[in-house]
């Protein structure tokens, strides 16, 4: 039923409240069975959907797992893209979690002997889109079906051990939730392939379990790295006493703490994300991202970095003249919020808002958080004698691999035949020859940043598969030369959007790999290894975030990167302008999201907005701007993440500076004079959730729609709602959506009634705005849906998916749906006119496919049944027929526009013509005018089509 908000206070009351608790494991069991019936039932799911790509940047890979006897064969785990399976040593993969609940993969471990493939599910990288999962999947028929065997409330999974003596046995580590604290985290053991477990280790409610290694011949011996952090939306802290090693002798049984203070391991506060290798019995290694503090040094002179006192006397050209990568390690490692970077940094130098001695203040006046002397970060110790005592073998500093995000790596290797060769995974992947001490970068110049995932050729040294965020490398060199396997389809969109081009083309913005455009039309596959044009095109770099195109010249695009970093793009004059607003001197610096919303106005292209706390307006094209309001949030929260910023932004199409924002804390404004004056219109809303939409309809001046998202409460209720009085009454209408955190909703420009979600784990539409909702996603797996957009004179419906790159559906039937239709017993859609060919079932070539025409012909029926579908002439003779099924919904005749045999004969004794078998045995229909019957209970329907 649906559910008026106004200003009754006990209805704000209620939903402030439900909205802070996580939700229960519980009820999302209930939100995935209910999905499965709806998904069973949706009207829509005849609606095909295509994968348009793109492949080439990949997405962020957690783990791989290979064939010991043969190393062509291996699976890949993706972040939120499922995991694919490639038996061609990754020259083209299948996915095998499609027909499963969930896309987010912690970690994969395969039961080579006996088929059997275990899937922890929900990432363990601790980011902002490290998606929660729904416990462990467990496959015994190569993927082709998925058991849920337990710990749904783990919601991360760390890493899964099978013993290699009894399949049976099976080892979890769970870190647990992301954004709050459980119980269900520590070590499970199953004696009985899952149908029981029992929690062996347990330290506390915020402390999980991130990693776990065994001896290779021994597993009885095996050791567990515990993980204590605690995330928000503003704040992330990766380390804490509850950090430290376990070690098991019995099987993971029982366990003991062995990084005591007396074992020379780090121990206390700064214990962070730590990473095992095991070699045998007794060697151990350990990778930790140590948190404490650098010893201050007293000689300037011989620090290799930066300092604090440095930028006091030093000048603007002076500041420009430091190396990027040097001004990162002082940025990074002294706890700068994520938005300064050396990049970010020099532009506000060069234009002239900041001076380096703001770089000395921006420490002075910080909170506590922020020392004088950065962390230590990455560090590698050695143990001989089983985890007894620890050495720390890197002489020096390991600088540049973890920087200050040691909580997204912290993964160590050992090569099971040198145990001297180690490597370590951060932003670059490195390795030593002399365990520990030194290292050299293997990140080849095809190799993408940020690795997680390492496998190495027990049988030959050298023979690496590698896992980072843009996808999987192969090397038989051991990292001199790489090869890249990106087939699948598996970006990580956070924003998509078309042009006005024909043929149009898609824009889009990924997570760690820019901002990329390809026609839609373009095909995925390898033929551009031949002419070495890949489709999809990279326009800019980064974390790629939201596109506006100018609809008059599409070569005019506004993208960025991470925390508002903007720029117009001349693509034609391959010109890039930053455009950025900046704060007045004096001001408090605007604060910008992770993915700062940008809107051209429907009004006039020339006219740009963007969001950071407070919204900014630019009458020509972002080179100059205007503050438009005061603060739009509650002002943000102390912490190490940008916090009360701005998410969305949308203007009405009927009236120039009608104008709404949302915020990451809840807020929702209005302002109906282009910022002249503001209205909270909020206040009966939930609170304190992420707006992640607020949008103005393009069919009611008064309407209004919001999302907001509970995902950073690990709530993972749906919350949608309209109004149709400018907020001062607004009314729930996610209705049966099962519990998903919603990240969008579009409205469709012809239909008022037609609507488009998406949430963390699909997408929905509705017919009759939200009063109910269909499962939509006929061939797309399960996967989080960050953006939607319509093309509106192709009418095509884009899907930007945050782990499955980008889908696309002809939504022109859905469109011309009303209540009168759907009404009807049937209605059949008119099919497009098809020219005729005389080249039907050939092909240019003996090897060469054969041309095959067809017709789709779409029809929507009140009710399920079965139908008998007869295609005559025009003049009555039948040329073929077929029974179908239909479902309750829209359904789909494909006819391949040939006769039946007995067809063939009828038409040849009536009509002296000629007809020509073709190539491929079928003899097709000459050009007419043809008719389609459908003859069932309470059904008796023709339609016409032609062929010219």
């Amino acid at each position: 039923m649906n559910k008026l908000i106004g200003l009754p206070l006990l209805l704000s009351a209620t939903f402030i409240f439900a909205q802070n608790a996580p939700s229960s494991s519980e009820a999302v069991l209930n939100a995935l069975h209910q999905k499965e019936q709806l998904a069973n039932s949706s009207i829509v799911k005849n609606i095909p959907f295509t994968n348009v790509g793109p492949t080439v940047m990949s997405g962020r890979v957690v783990d791989v797992d290979v064939n010991p006897q043969n190393p062509t064969e291996f699976y890949v785990g993706y972040a939120s893209g499922g995991v694919w399976y490639t038996k061609n040593n990754g020259t083209t993969f299948t996915p095998i979690l499609d027909n499963a609940q969930t896309q987010n993969v912690g970690d994969i471990a395969v039961d080579w002997k006996n088929g059997i493939i275990w899937v922890g599910t929900g990432e363990n990288n601790a980011s902002r889109s490290s998606y929660a999962g729904i416990g462990i999947l467990k496959s015994s028929d190569h993927g082709e079906t998925w058991k849920n065997v337990g710990l749904l409330d783990a919601q991360h999974i760390g890493r899964i051990l099978i013993d290699p003596n009894n399949s049976n046995t099976i080892i979890v580590g769970a870190t647990g939730h992301l954004y709050s604290d459980n119980e269900e985290r520590g070590i499970y053991k199953t004696t009985d392939g899952g149908t029981s477990w029992k929690k062996t280790l347990y330290i506390n409610s915020s402390t999980g379990i991130i990693d776990v290694a065994f001896a290779p011949d021994n597993f009885n011996t095996m050791y567990a790295a515990a993980w204590e952090k605690g995330r928000k939306a503003w704040d992330f802290i990766g380390n804490g006493n509850g950090s430290g090693i376990y070690k098991s002798t019995d099987a993971g049984t029982t366990w003991t703490k062995i990084s005591t203070p007396e074992s020379g391991f780090p121990t206390g506060e700064g214990v962070g994300r730590i990473g095992l290798a095991v070699f045998d019995e007794h060697t151990v290694y350990a990778v930790h991202d140590n948190q404490f503090r650098r010893k201050k040094t007293t000689s300037t002179a011989t620090s290799k970095g930066l300092t604090k006192d440095d930028f006091k006397s030093m000048t603007a050209d002076d500041l420009l003249k430091i190396e990027d990568k040097k001004l990162n390690e002082f940025l990074k490692t002294n706890g700068f919020q994520e938005k300064y970077r050396a990049a970010n940094v020099k532009q506000l130098v060069r234009s002239g808002s900041v001076k380096p001695i703001d770089l000395a203040k921006y420490l002075e006046d910080a909170n506590a958080m922020l020392f004088d002397t950065p962390v230590i970060g990455a560090e590698v110790y050695k143990s001989t004698d089983g985890g007894t005592t620890w050495s720390k073998q890197n002489e020096n500093y390991i600088d540049d691999l973890f920087y200050s995000y040691g909580y997204y790596f912290a993964q160590i290797n050992v090569d099971p035949s040198n145990v001297d060769k180690i490597y370590l995974a951060g932003v670059p992947i490195i390795k030593s020859d002399d365990g520990g001490k030194t290292y050299t970068s293997i990140n080849g110049e095809n190799v993408h940043a940020d690795h997680h995932a390492l496998w190495i050729n027990p049988k030959m040294s050298g023979h690496l598969i590698n896992g980072n965020d843009g996808g999987i490398n192969i090397s038989y060199d051991d990292g001199a030369n790489w090869i890249k396997s990106n087939t699948p389809a598996v970006g990580q969109f956070y924003a998509v959007n078309v042009d006005n081009e024909k043929p149009y083309n898609i824009y889009g913005g990924l997570q760690d790999n820019g901002v990329w455009k390809g026609v839609h039309t373009a095909k995925e596959d390898v033929s551009w290894h031949q002419s070495g044009d890949y489709p999809w095109k990279s326009i800019l770099g980064g974390d790629g975030m939201q596109v506006q195109i100018d609809n008059r010249n599409s070569n005019i695009v506004y993208t960025g990167f991470q925390f508002g970093n903007y720029f117009r793009l001349d693509l034609e004059n391959k010109k890039r302008d930053y455009i950025q607003p900046k704060h007045e001197l004096g001001e408090t610096p605007y604060r910008f999201n992770w993915q700062t919303p940008i809107l051209l106005s429907p009004h006039n292209q020339d006219i740009l907005y963007l969001g950071g706390n407070k919204l900014h307006r630019s009458l020509n094209q972002g080179t100059d701007w205007e503050t438009i309001s005061e603060d739009l949030t509650n002002g943000g929260k102390e912490g190490n993440v940008a916090y009360g910023t701005i998410t969305s932004i949308s203007e009405s199409p009927f009236k120039f500076g009608l104008l709404y924002t949302g915020s990451d804390d809840g807020m929702i404004f209005m302002t109906q004079n282009g910022g002249g004056s503001w209205d909270n219109i909020a206040n009966s809303l939930p609170k304190n959730l992420w707006v992640t939409r607020v949008v103005a309809s393009k069919h009611k001046k008064e309407r209004i729609y919001a999302t907001l998202n509970g995902y950073r409460n690990d709530d993972f209720e749906s919350y949608i709602y309209t109004s149709d009085d400018f907020g001062k009454t607004w009314q729930d209408i996610a209705n049966n959506i099962p519990s998903s955190p919603v990240n969008i909703l579009t409205e469709d420009p012809e239909n008022e009634n037609l609507l488009f979600t998406g949430t963390d784990n699909g997408l929905y539409v509705s017919f009759n705005r939200g009063a109910s909702w269909e499962v939509f996603q006929n061939d797309m797996p399960n996967v989080a849906v960050h953006d939607i957009v319509i093309q509106p004179e192709a009418k095509h419906l884009i899907i930007g998916t945050h782990g499955r790159s980008i889908y696309k559906a002809d939504i022109s039937n859905l469109q011309r749906m009303t209540p009168e239709i759907l009404d009807k017993n049937i209605h059949v859609f008119t099919p497009e006119t098809i020219k005729h060919s005389a080249r039907w079932g050939s092909s240019w070539s003996t090897w060469g496919t054969p041309q095959t025409p067809g017709l789709d012909l779409y029809f929507y029926t009140k009710n399920e049944g079965v139908l008998e579908a007869t295609i005559l002439t025009n003049n009555g003779i039948e040329i073929s027929s077929t029974t179908l099924e239909n479902i309750k919904g829209f359904n789909l005749l494909s006819y391949d526009l040939a006769f039946s045999k007995s067809g063939k004969s009828a038409y040849l004794k009536k009509v002296k013509t000629e007809l020509i078998e073709a190539n491929d045995g079928k003899t097709y229909l000459p050009k007419g005018n043809y008719t389609i019957k459908l003859i069932g209970k309470g059904i008796k329907e023709t339609i016409a089509f032609e062929i010219e």
